[in-house]
């Protein structure tokens, strides 16, 4: 999304009902919707154009909500909002796992969602004309990766790019401008998240181990980003 562009929502879910409902709201409230009804059209749609966020629900007749993530984030890092039923906390945990940016249980509350929404998006990298991010277009190097501002992109020392979400640039970028400072989970979660510090919020726990996947040598005893026991975690590349 470019600055000054309405957002484009996508919401992939079969209660017709619901579709129709978040039509209406966030339509009122600035942004362009468009609803599908199962995950083949959700594919269909990206294929042909351009979207900012996709609010996907988790329990959809044939394919459901977490496989279609799954197969999605091998090579498209739209930002993806999951809908769970109310205490599946499993799913939400997978979808985190799988990359999705947030989560939200049903019902929706719709002032929720849309604080999610827009919590979201100011996360994602805005493209300017230029191809900077907010502006930005400095690069900064770590270990054997360089973090490129201007590209929202991590780069291997040979050139190949390491597939992040937006939530995971966000995350490593803060990491990354908070050299060798020990960073607590609120700390972390107003920053990268949007949202204060639950203490039953394991969520960044989760994106972390993700991240750490995707960057350490040995994720099991990471380097980059270490665990301050107690308190919380320190990104230490030197």
């Amino acid at each position: 999304m470019t600055k000054n562009e309405t957002p484009t929502i996508l919401v992939c879910d079969d209660e017709v009902d619901l579709c129709e409902m978040l039509e209406e709201y966030l339509g009122k409230r600035g942004f362009k919707v468009l609803a599908v009804h199962d995950t083949a059209a959700m594919r269909n749609l990206i294929a042909e154009q351009d979207v900012d966020l996709i609010l996907l629900d988790v329990n959809m007749p044939g394919e459901d909500g977490l496989s279609a993530l799954r197969t999605l984030r091998v090579e498209d890092r739209t930002p993806v909002v999951m809908l769970t039923a109310a205490g599946e906390t499993i799913d939400r945990i997978l979808g985190l796992e799988m990359g999705a940016d947030d989560y939200l249980g049903k019902p929706v509350d719709l002032r929720e969602l849309e604080a999610r929404i827009k919590a979201v998006l100011r996360r994602a990298p805005v493209q300017t004309p230029e191809g900077a991010v907010n502006g930005e277009a400095d690069a900064l190097p770590f270990g054997p990766y360089t973090l490129d501002l201007g590209a929202a992109k991590l780069l291997q020392e040979d050139g190949q790019e390491v597939p992040l979400t937006a939530m995971e640039f966000r995350l490593i970028r803060l990491f990354a401008e908070n050299r060798s400072r020990v960073l607590n989970r609120d700390q972390i979660l107003e920053q990268a998240h949007d949202r204060s510090w639950d203490p039953f919020d394991r969520s960044i726990d989760i994106r972390i181990s993700r991240l750490r996947r995707k960057i350490e040598t040995n994720p099991q005893k990471p380097g980059l980003i270490r665990t301050v026991r107690g308190i919380g975690y320190v990104f230490d590349p030197d």
